[in-house]
């Protein structure tokens, strides 16, 4: 079986229109010949945007010359309320300074003592998760922000202030499209973003409960009583260039990307993981004898399932596109392209590549065995981005996604439901229009 992907439009429409359905859904506004093409232009009359699907102008840019291409601020426009000045959306210099404090925290062996958390937060998820006919993409994201608040601060989902925090982004997720006004416009700084007041007063409580558990952490610091987790390395971390560490307020921002970035995407990735899985029965119970050897406190034995897992990134990328701005007049593919061009790396359509991947639309794990070519394009596989600015979690989530994946699997059978196909759909992350629907039940 062949899973779904949204039906894109004619590729002749109105360019407002075009906006229109951009704004709603940036998937299926993008025309079909993208699965094929290498390049592809898109002009409006603000500005221009640069589709690259080329593997080698994907290295150019995220690779060999990051610096010439920094974070478009288009895309960032909308999640300002909530992200503040995050290495999600800083450049240059304050980005390099935040990437330091960061990345020490999230290396292979800091990340191996985030294993018992994670082992915890699937045990309750196992423990929550009831037999029947069900949309799991709600699961999922509750599992997630576990894993993320167990890790982060080492409290559980149901401490009240992560309880709160979840529930509020889930309405914060409800008000936010995945872009405004400001991703079309070139509006000056000091110009009004038209952010919902909705969008602003939720981002304005996530914050402010963010800020307590931040402040709360910084007086266990200095009292020497804080837990050994992600946010006391992170908060504990000088800059080695500088030796100053995050303040309050920077600290809050990093925080807000993480639990986005950490708990949006992991639970997009589970809940296409498990339909995929729902969907060839034989694979599934691949994953389910792996999970029953086993050792889950070591992370060990689950190849199989790093595998699949690895899959479902494949065919839904979490964050199905990523914008640069060129800094410096390029040339792309014969192409003149001036400074300021926006260009669009889409995993989305790169991972499906027609002229990159054999049967790219088809669930197939076990091509990821196999040696580098069109069965397994490593060098088109972006979905944590790529080079400098590869998402400081990559490592984090290929080890919660298939662990998360084995437990639940070992415990239950997911099957289809008749009549409830979910068409993805792009919101913050790739998500199913209408829920992912799954009859579970016990092993």
């Amino acid at each position: 079986m062949i899973p779904p992907k949204p039906v894109a439009r004619p590729d002749k429409v109105s360019l407002w229109r075009y906006m229109k359905l951009f704004r709603a859904d940036i998937l299926s506004a993008q025309p079909a010949r993208l699965y094929r093409a290498w390049m592809a232009e898109f002009r409006t009359p603000f500005f221009r945007s640069y589709l690259c699907n080329d593997p080698a102008l994907v290295r150019r840019v995220l690779n060999e010359r990051p610096d010439d291409f920094p974070k478009s601020n288009r895309i960032g426009e909308g999640l300002r309320p909530l992200l503040g000045n995050s290495v999600f959306v800083t450049n240059g210099e304050v980005w390099k300074r935040q990437r330091r404090i960061i990345d020490p925290a999230f290396e292979g062996g800091r990340v191996k003592s985030t294993f018992p958390a994670m082992v915890a937060a699937g045990q309750a998820m196992a423990a929550r998760m009831r037999p029947g006919v069900q949309d799991i993409e709600p699961e999922m994201s509750h599992a997630a922000a576990d894993v993320i608040f167990r890790t982060l601060f080492s409290i559980p989902i149901e401490h009240a202030i992560a309880a709160e925090v979840f529930d509020q982004f889930r309405a914060y997720q409800r008000a936010q499209p995945i872009l405004n006004l400001a991703a079309f416009l070139p509006l000056p700084r000091w110009f009004p973003r038209f952010h919902s007041r909705q969008t602003k007063a939720t981002a304005a409580r996530i914050r402010g409960l963010i800020r307590e558990l931040t402040e709360g952490r910084a007086a266990q610091i200095l009292a020497g009583t804080a837990p050994k987790d992600l946010a006391t390395k992170i908060m504990t971390t000088p800059d080695p260039v500088t030796g100053e560490v995050f303040g309050t307020e920077e600290m809050i921002d990093q925080v807000a990307i993480f639990f986005l970035a950490g708990h949006e995407t992991s639970a997009s990735a589970l809940g296409w993981a498990l339909y995929l899985l729902a969907m060839d029965q034989r694979v599934q119970d691949r994953v389910a004898q792996e999970a029953r050897g086993a050792d889950f406190g070591a992370m060990g034995g689950l190849k199989f399932s790093r595998d699949v897992f690895r899959e479902a990134l494949r065919l839904y990328p979490p964050v199905p596109m990523m914008v640069r701005e060129n800094a410096c007049p390029e040339e792309f593919r014969g192409r003149r392209v001036r400074p300021g061009g926006q260009v669009v790396l889409s995993p989305w359509h790169l991972h499906r590549h027609e002229r990159i991947w054999d049967r790219p639309d088809e669930f197939d794990p076990d091509r990821w065995q196999t040696e580098a070519g069109k069965g397994c394009a490593r060098e088109a596989f972006i979905p944590f981005s790529s080079g400098a600015r590869v998402c400081p979690g990559a490592g984090f989530a290929m080890v919660e996604g298939p662990l998360l994946l084995a437990m639940m699997v070992r415990d239950f059978r997911f099957e289809l439901v008749a009549g409830k196909v979910p068409v993805p759909v792009a919101h913050l992350t790739v998500r199913a229009r209408d829920g992912i629907w799954l009859d579970v039940k016990p092993r």
